[in-house]
């Protein structure tokens, strides 16, 4: 009977206040789906930066004859000056951070540039005798790639030293600034969010202050009162939990699976299973939300 008789007072809230249970159901849910498109970037920036880390190459550039630098002083790198840059990956010293190395030559890079630069301009103006000769290597410990540049730089027919994951640093850091953001216009949101409950709860609780004053004269307790208004807040909350649970499916099935994968294959994408590791920390947020922000509100300002 009392069970009956909490959720009829929950039915009725939600029926008298059918716009604020609305306005609660949206805010929670857009709020919810910028918490879980945050989490879901997080997981793709760390799965990018396992993948692409342990790929990240070493590039050592040969001097061309247009090189500048003292290590280029004499032009072009020779042969004798290419052969002491394999020996010296090949060595002792080095062999055992380097996990393998190739050689590209100039015809080699022009040939790679045009199709880098296919339809830019600037691939017209590039000869295969302006690019450099470069020995791409692979760490077998990324973080080590000090090491080559230390070993390399100053030495004569080197003009550069350049590890990959300087321009990958760069790459992530616009996406955790992008991920950083959601974060903050969720964290928004979600005080919206907290905030608008709680004027719900208040509302509700000032529309029935008369039931409220009966039930407290025949002896009904406060947790008894204070439960319907608790209730009413979690059902709305859920409801916008479960909506951004489903915008989140939608994103990774249709955005990231069905668009990005099949166009950018070399990448691995957050999929269906990342997402639903994520579903229960929507609900339980929204859930943990709601009650808080509803149990704060009778609390304070219901008086009984």
């Amino acid at each position: 009977m009392r069970l009956a008789l909490i959720w009829s007072e929950v039915w009725n809230g939600l029926r008298r206040n059918v716009s604020m249970v609305v306005s609660v159901v949206l805010v929670t849910f857009i709020s919810l789906t910028f918490v879980g498109t945050a989490v879901l970037l997080q997981m793709q920036i760390g799965q990018m930066k396992n993948y692409w880390y342990d790929r990240a190459q070493v590039a050592i550039y040969l001097c061309t004859a247009d090189s500048a630098g003292d290590t280029c002083a004499a032009g072009a790198a020779t042969e004798e000056q290419r052969a002491a840059v394999q020996s010296a990956l090949e060595s002792s010293t080095l062999a055992p951070f380097v996990d393998k190395f190739y050689f590209e030559d100039q015809t080699q890079a022009f040939t790679n540039f045009q199709e880098q630069f296919k339809g830019n301009d600037i691939a017209q103006f590039v000869t295969a005798d302006q690019l450099p000769e470069t020995f791409w290597v692979n760490m077998k410990d990324a973080s080590q790639s000090d090491v080559l540049v230390e070993a390399f730089s100053g030495v004569a027919g080197v003009e550069q030293v350049t590890d990959q994951r300087q321009y990958l640093d760069q790459i992530f850091s616009v996406l955790n600034i992008a991920s950083y953001t959601a974060i903050g216009i969720a964290a928004l949101m979600l005080v919206a969010a907290a905030l608008l409950i709680a004027t719900t709860i208040r509302l509700s609780a000032y529309s029935r202050r008369r039931e409220l004053g009966i039930m407290r004269l025949v002896g009904a307790s406060n947790r008894f009162i204070q439960t319907p208004f608790i209730l009413e807040g979690v059902f709305a909350a859920l409801i916008g939990s479960i909506l951004a649970a489903g915008a989140v499916i939608t994103i990774v099935q249709v955005f990231v699976q069905g668009y990005l994968a099949d166009r950018m294959r070399y990448v691995n994408f957050v999929d269906l299973g990342d997402a639903f590791v994520v579903l229960p920390i929507l609900l339980l947020v929204g859930v943990l939300l709601a009650a808080i922000s509803a149990n704060f509100a009778i609390s304070r300002y219901l008086k009984v």
